[in-house]
């Protein structure tokens, strides 16, 4: 059969070690079974033998070629999305009992014939189904017609009340919980979620969008309904605050120049009771709707303090404090605003309409209007619009958004390009392939966004240590007020200031906000490297982490491989080369690939060829101008009445350094041997050598090759140690036993064949994930090039997170110990009290804010 081998070996990932590995497994069963994501089941798609593929793949090698392609043949592509269209109406649901990817192709089809179905796409590796129909009656059917199919499938809601906001004036984590808790007495509100990092709300109400943003500015907060398109965050209004800082600011400066000239008092009080207002009316205002939401935030006892140092005569005092309060919250927010605008500043990147091809006429849409399978146009110098694949012309592409890589990658007619890459030099014609959420850049601001939301455990433990710490010292602030007058020692005047000065220091800002800001910096640059890191965990993970195991190919090599050697023994190089392009062009296997390749670069013809066969673990076969050609292994040769002797020392020499061979011949004579090797990526060398100054102790390799290649490549690559004859479950053992050794251990690998290995890890990495969205979704960190040198930056960017967040920590509680010593013996003043507040976390961000400046 011509094509047995052609149909489905081109999604395999890992390259056989040896000849004889490459024949035994039969290239038609290869891609059902090495694309599947869980290659350790063999219901359907096992890879772990010939034997255990059969009764899915193997057997349809003897059946006609429409039989072996109902299981195989079929491609399923688990990393594109489950649909890309606009049609009418569209419904997502959750299907189970899927156990192959070929279910669903079955209820794609079986789906599909039903009336008012315009499009029906099944994602095996997510049991996602997206349906597209004219109008919603055609949905009805669907649940009933899927278990007719023998499967099961539920319709995912989405939850049209839920909604996100942007907010704007949070100075710390306790704002967030004064406004989580003014909003869960809301009868409108069903659940709320407010997140400080990031400066986002996420909230389920059933009253309007004007209600929602009213309530927050209430509080003292302003919001607006977060945009899909671009960033709709409203500023600080400078002017204002401008405004409010130097009118307060002259008129404390005033009162305080009258009080020494010949003046009466009153004036000067009536100044600084100005002042006290303009700045403290927000605060004020803020903390009467947290004292409303049982909420003891900074708010509240700066008020008390101010209000109270008003109260017993300080009138200066009281105006200083809101006064360098107002200051310092206006430069936090400035400052926090910086880290958000790292990610912000990447929804930018895409463009919000589109040059549109209609027969022979350019039409600018919107990108939301635009859907899979048009084309767009994209000239020189502008940033391409959405995702798909170039039809039409060639040109240089900058895709530094999206990989971090500055140099540019060449793109002609079939390659992929990314929404907010930049086109460098020609008009390019592109067909869109993903819709305007969908596309790669649209994935990686939303997976960096949830990353900044998830609380990391250093920052969950000052959250938890605040939450007591501050409610103490209130209650301590409390007693020094009140018990020492009462039992006659010191006045009320005296300790009722110095319980002021307690309530400022309860104040725990600078503490709370030490870690957040420093994990969404590091996140924000990371994401601009190219560096995709899914949360503060993972964060701190990496810079814990002192061993790093690779997978070998893909990984530390090209995964491609290539001919590396022509041994003739018989007859011309021509000859053998014609002979070799005949017998494995119908083959995708990335050996056969990589052969073909190679004789048609060199321009060499292929003969007639006839009667194509699959010879089981040894090779194939074909016959060329009436007689039998073979390309195979040893093992295939060794059953002909052939000498081998000379042959069998050449192969052997050739596969102990680290090559694969193809032996060429016929039953009676061998023309020769053509050598395939997996070269070594260019930077993996570099980027070892920069991970051992990075403090890593251990760089490992872990592969299924024999001793000789794997010796032969880790030298090459400068890894430490190396595991060879691995199976994919001996990698899960190889990663346990170095944390048996007592490392931390990240693997690194390409987030799908590695996936119970990069499970097991402390930390799991993917190689390349742009436009492989399962890389995306099942790693910790992503490297979104496929370029190992971005994970000595990973490491640096981390270990330096951990070194802020740890700095930030110590001077947060140095800070607070320093003010409560300094209260007693009568040394600090109110307005100390609350410089050393506000500056210290002023101080704290400005440290954070050196994560930006961190270059990969």
């Amino acid at each position: 059969m011509k094509e047995i081998s052609s149909s489905c070996c081109s999604t395999n990932k890992k390259k056989p070690s040896n000849t004889s590995e490459l024949f035994n497994v039969i290239p038609v069963a290869s891609s059902c079974c090495n694309s599947t994501k869980e290659p350790e089941k063999d219901s359907c798609c096992s890879n772990d033998s010939a034997e255990k593929v059969s009764d899915c793949c193997a057997s349809q090698v003897s059946k006609s070629e429409e039989k072996a392609s109902s299981c195989c043949s079929t491609t399923i592509e688990v990393e594109e999305n489950i649909m890309e269209t606009n049609a009418g109406e569209r419904q997502d649901f959750l299907v189970t009992g899927m156990d192959c990817p070929a279910c669903a192709k079955t209820i794609e089809k079986g789906l599909g014939s039903l009336p008012g179905i315009e499009m029906v796409k099944v994602n095996y590796s997510t049991a996602k189904m997206q349906v597209s129909a004219a109008n919603s009656s055609a949905f009805i059917p669907i649940e009933k017609e899927i278990k007719k199919l023998g499967y099961s499938a539920e319709v995912l809601q989405q939850n049209k009340n839920l909604r996100t906001y942007d907010i704007v004036g949070m100075d710390c984590g306790s704002c967030a919980k004064s406004i989580e808790n003014h909003f869960n007495k809301n009868p409108s509100v069903k659940e709320v979620s407010v997140n400080f990092s990031t400066g986002k709300m996420k909230i389920e109400h059933t009253n309007s969008v004007d209600e929602i943003i009213s309530e927050v500015d209430k509080i003292g907060y302003s919001a607006s309904l977060k945009s899909n398109k671009k960033s709709t965050v409203e500023q600080p209004k400078s002017k204002k605050e401008n405004w409010i800082i130097i009118s307060s600011g002259l008129l404390i400066v005033l009162g305080f120049l009258l009080s020494y000239l010949s003046v009466p008092s009153f004036v000067s009080t009536i100044l600084y009771a100005g002042a006290i207002v303009i700045s403290g009316y927000k605060p004020v205002k803020s903390a009467f709707y947290a004292i409303k939401s049982r909420s003891l935030d900074m708010n509240v006892l700066m008020s008390a303090a101010a209000i109270g140092a008003a109260l017993i005569g300080e009138w200066l005092e009281g105006a200083t404090v809101v006064w360098l309060f107002a200051i310092g919250n206006y430069l936090q927010t400035k400052s926090i605003e910086r880290t958000r605008n790292s990610i912000r500043s990447l929804m930018d990147l895409s463009p919000s309409e589109a040059w549109v091809k209609i027969g022979n006429d350019l039409i600018k849409k919107p990108v939301e209007e635009i859907s899979v399978g048009t084309t767009i146009v994209i000239k020189p110098g502008d940033r391409i619009a959405l995702d798909g694949d170039v039809v039409q012309g060639e040109s240089s592409v900058n895709q530094a958004p999206i990989t971090g890589e500055s140099i540019p990658v060449d793109k002609a007619i079939g390659d992929s390009v990314y929404a907010g890459t930049i086109n460098e030099h020609s008009l390019l014609e592109i067909k869109v392939t993903k819709l305007a959420e969908d596309t790669t850049i649209s994935k990686i601001i939303h997976l960096v966004e949830e990353a900044q939301e998830q609380k990391a455990p250093t920052e969950a433990f000052v959250d938890k240590f605040a939450s007591i710490y501050t409610p103490i010292v209130f209650i301590a602030a409390m007693a020094v007020i009140v018990i020492p007058p009462l039992i006659g020692f010191g006045t009320w005047g005296e300790w009722f200031y110095k319980g002021l000065e307690l309530l400022v220091v309860a104040c725990p800002c600078a503490l709370v906000i030490s870690t957040p800001v420093a994990i969404v910096s590091a996140i924000g640059n990371a994401a601009r490297n190219g560096v995709l890191i899914k949360g503060g965990t993972f964060l701190e993970a990496a810079g814990a982490i002192n061993a790093i195991a690779f997978d070998k190919t893909g990984t530390l090599t090209e995964g491609k491989p290539k001919v590396s050697d022509i041994k003739t023994f018989s007859g011309s190089e021509e000859e053998l080369l014609s002979i070799a392009l005949t017998l494995e062009e119908y083959s995708t296997h990335p050996i056969a690939k990589a052969i073909v390749d190679h004789v048609r670069e060199l321009g060499k013809p292929a003969k007639d060829g006839a009667e194509y066969k699959n010879i089981v673990g040894k090779g194939v076969q074909a016959t060329i101008t009436g007689e039998i050609y073979y390309a195979g292994n040893l093992k295939l040769f060794k059953g002909m009445s052939i000498p081998l002797g000379t042959v069998e020392a050449y192969v052997n020499e050739v596969q102990n350094n680290g090559k694969t061979v193809v032996i060429i011949g016929t039953k009676t004579d061998i023309l020769g041997v053509i050598s395939v090797a997996d070269t070594i990526r260019e930077n993996s060398a570099v980027a070892l050598k920069s991970l051992l100054s990075s403090g890593i102790k251990q760089t490992v390799m872990l592969t299924g090759d024999n001793e000789g290649t794997a010796k032969l490549i880790a030298s090459k690559a400068n890894v430490n140690r190396y595991f060879a004859n691995l199976l994919p479950e001996d990698k899960v053992d190889a990663v346990k036993k170095l944390q048996e050794e007592g490392y931390k251990v990240a693997m690194v690998g390409d987030g799908i064949n590695d996936a119970p290995a990069l499970a097991t890890a402390d930390l799991g990495i993917a190689m390349g994930g742009a436009g492989t969205d399962t890389a995306m979704e099942t790693a910790d960190i992503v490297l979104m090039a496929d370029n190992l040198e971005k994970l000595p930056h990973t490491i640096k960017l981390s270990k330096k997170a951990l070194s802020i967040i740890k700095q930030n920590i110590w001077f947060s509680i140095l800070i607070k110990v320093i003010a409560l010593v300094l209260i007693f013996p009568g040394w600090l003043t109110l307005w100390m009290a609350v410089l050393s507040d506000t500056g210290a976390a002023l101080i704290v961000i400005l440290n954070a804010l050196r994560l930006l400046r961190i270059k990969g």
